[in-house]
């Protein structure tokens, strides 16, 4: 139970991540309105208090989280932007991913 609920918050935390950030992104670089800055801050504050609820300390925590939010960009650009990853994405991502099982649930002595 303690394995799901890390990955439900990595998953939460990424989506807030990268949500906010796109707001942001959209603001800069495609002229959205304000509007769009301001939730997204409001988003990625969010962000910075989801992964403080995982039951591993900080580093080990914020390194495990690099590699679920490469997969979870990868994904994002799938279904937001419309770019399909290729065998090579997909590759990398499997490869982080893996390095998150390794540094958040492998058994240690």
């Amino acid at each position: 139970m303690e394995t799901i609920k890390s990955l439900f918050y990595f998953v939460l935390a990424g989506l807030f991540e990268i949500g906010g950030g796109y707001l942001v992104w959209l603001w800069v670089r495609e002229g959205k309105p304000i509007g769009y800055a301001l939730l997204g801050a409001a988003i990625l504050v969010m962000y910075g208090l989801v992964p403080t609820l995982q039951p591993a300390n900080f580093g080990r925590v914020y390194a495990a989280y690099g590699g679920v939010f490469i997969a979870l960009s990868i994904l994002w650009g799938w279904q937001v932007d419309k770019v399909a990853p290729d065998k090579f994405d997909l590759i990398g991502a499997l490869i982080t991913l893996i390095g998150v099982a390794v540094i958040m649930y492998w058994p240690r002595g």
